[in-house]
């Protein structure tokens, strides 16, 4: 009998990738989302539909809020789960700077109430999806797991940091329980297939999908956020993580928590940064065509420099990512061109 797996958010970006992965690694996923970024088709996510149609299979999907406790609590009494992989939340930094205690109720709600309800129901094992803007501006770099957290430049790191501080100090109090934080660095392309991929709502908070827009003729040209930063072209410098990677570093992680691991936190990056401007040449090259630009003020709460020491996720999970920019680029214009409206579009 397959494991089931309960996938929080899983109709959006790297939820949905994750629930491919997981059905191809023999788990049942059971997908949860509230369409806050996932397009609805009908009942259900368009990328979950695809999802289905790539892999001839049904995925059993549930549109629910985790701030909906009677419903979460209902949900748990219907399934018994082996594990939980949240993915639920609001991400976008320069949104949660605007908006601070609507991210602070959303995101931190939703994870109480996914954890006490957990507990109620005795499912011991989490995989969470945090980012690296715990660890606020670095110190020093690559930045490894032992660097200090909490001092983070925005209300979306803060959450994460809270929340990832609530699972260790449950953790700590129940020894039954395992959980694997996961700091994600930036995730980036698509599946190699073009079915599934980063469709943003509104405005692209971030990089990658903007330049696609761009690329694509959706948008005119791309907005860079500063030019005076202390790196080599004066633009930020980012690690850049394939999506396919990233999820891959779930499978691993939820084969970790069978080890009766305790509380593991890894970095999920490629120990490669890249600016802003490389980031641009490399999408010309893979759309071939020219990307206008043009530069504009920093944004509040943006460092100037971000990348990751995944070492410890190779040595402990036997984890590491593969693709490279290059490939990013290919599957993300792979995506856009098949999709030039995104999930908007009939597939």
């Amino acid at each position: 009998m397959a494991e089931k797996v309960l996938v929080t958010g899983g109709g959006g970006y790297i939820g949905s990738h994750c629930v491919l992965d997981l059905i191809e690694a023999g788990f049942l996923p059971v997908v949860v989302d509230n369409f806050s970024n996932a397009v609805r088709e009908g009942d259900v996510p368009e990328s979950i539909r695809r999802i289905e149609k790539l892999l001839d299979t049904s995925i059993e999907f549930h549109e629910l809020d985790l701030l909906d406790r009677p419903g979460l609590e209902k949900l748990f009494k219907k399934h018994t789960f082996t594990a939980v992989i949240h993915f639920a939340g609001l991400k976008a930094v320069g949104e949660s700077v605007a908006h601070p205690l609507r991210y602070y109720k959303v995101n931190l709600t939703a994870s109480m109430n996914l954890l006490e309800v957990m507990q109620a129901h005795r499912v011991h094992n989490l995989v969470f999806s945090s980012s690296a803007t715990v660890y606020g501006d670095p110190q020093y770099l690559p930045l490894d797991e032992q660097h200090p957290v909490g001092g983070c430049t925005n209300p979306y790191g803060q959450t994460k940091y809270f929340i990832e501080k609530m699972i260790m100090d449950h953790c700590l109090a129940e020894k039954d329980w395992n959980a694997v934080l996961l700091r994600y660095f930036n995730p980036i392309g698509a599946h190699v297939s073009g079915l599934i991929g980063e469709d943003p709502q509104g405005i692209p908070n971030n990089l990658l999908p903007y330049v696609a827009q761009v690329a694509i003729g959706r948008r005119d040209y791309l907005n860079v956020f500063g030019n005076d930063y202390d790196t080599p072209d004066g633009t930020g410098v980012r690690d850049y993580i394939h999506v396919v990677d990233l999820s891959a570093g779930h499978i691993a992680a939820l084969k970790k928590l069978k080890e009766n691991c305790g509380c593991k936190v890894y970095n999920l990056g490629t120990g490669k940064g890249y600016s802003v401007l490389q980031i641009v040449k490399a999408m010309e090259k893979a759309a071939g065509k020219e990307i206008p630009y043009k530069i504009a003020p920093r944004r509040p709460g943006d460092t100037a420099s971000c990348y990751a020491n995944p070492c410890l996720a190779e040595k402990e999970l036997g984890w590491k990512a593969a693709l490279d920019l290059e490939r990013m680029c290919e599957d993300l214009w792979r995506w856009q061109s098949m999709n030039p409206n995104g999930y908007s579009e009939a597939s």
